[in-house]
């Protein structure tokens, strides 16, 4: 349990809020593209239920964020205007968030979407989110710890029906196993960006906020090795670059999630629905 704290909100705070905020939101927005295209109806109705969570989560984050950024400056933000009103560059979402459902050998953005990546996808995130939102309940910031106690619960699910499902591609036919392989390889590296580490943390974790995420690589590593075990899949081997989405600079993806999300609002500014 982290000690309990009075003091003012620091701009790191305000940062490791939109971090967390920003990516559940991205991977919502990517997980909602197989709305109406699942691979069969229940994994429809599945993924736009967890893409329901994640937005959940975020607008109570933005709704924080708010808060904390009218504390710090004397201008409150809604959580339409964090969503909605921020540039490519302003947001800070893991980059693993915003990759497209498909591999690195797709031709062109239009390819078919592969559900192996999706899941893989959801595994390695939903696996490190459910060790930090554990560590966040006991947060110095109650209305954070209040936010992870509450997301707990969804995150468990996540992490199950992924867990099955990766077992299932990877232990399945040799197509799935190929497919899942694939993803795994693809994915993998993106998740070193969960562990480097960084002042927002170093600062979130001095103040009793929150844990540095490298304190969680261990325990992420043994479920997602167990999961793998059971899936008859190889770990792949690391590589040493880091993706950057975190600190604001992101893959060419990112862009298009964007004008995707946030065209109506800007078509209508002001508009309330």
């Amino acid at each position: 349990m982290f000690t309990t704290s009075t003091t003012p909100p620091m701009p790191e705070h305000l940062q490791y809020v939109l971090r967390l905020a920003d990516t559940v939101l991205i991977l919502a927005q990517r997980n909602t593209e197989w709305c109406g295209h699942g691979p069969i109806l229940e994994e429809d109705i599945a993924l736009s239920n967890m893409s329901l969570d994640l937005i959940g989560q975020a607008r109570l984050l933005y709704t924080h964020a708010g808060a904390l950024e009218q504390q710090l400056t004397g201008h409150a933000r809604s959580e339409d205007d964090y969503a909605y009103l921020r540039a490519e560059r302003e947001f800070v979402s893991y980059t693993l968030a915003e990759l497209p459902h498909y591999g690195p050998l797709s031709a062109t953005a239009q390819a078919q979407k592969d559900y192996a990546v999706t899941i893989v996808r959801n595994f390695l995130y939903a696996t490190l989110m459910l060790h930090l939102w554990r560590a966040l309940t006991g947060s110095a910031d109650a209305q954070l710890a209040a936010i992870a106690a509450k997301s707990v619960k969804e995150t468990q699910y996540h992490v199950h029906h992924a867990r099955e499902w990766l077992i299932r591609f990877g232990d399945g036919t040799d197509e799935s196993h190929r497919r899942a392989q694939a993803a795994l390889d693809y994915l993998m590296p993106y998740t070193a960006e969960f562990f480097s580490a960084d002042a927002v943390e170093d600062a979130i974790a001095a103040a009793g906020i929150g844990p540095r995420t490298a304190e969680l690589e261990a325990a992420w590593r043994a479920d997602v090795s167990a999961t793998l075990d059971a899936a008859t899949l190889a770990l792949p081997e690391p590589v040493k670059h880091v993706s950057t989405g975190k600190h604001g600079e992101h893959s060419e993806h990112l862009g298009f999630v964007l004008a995707e999300m946030q065209s109506l609002a800007r078509q209508h500014p002001g508009a309330s629905w």
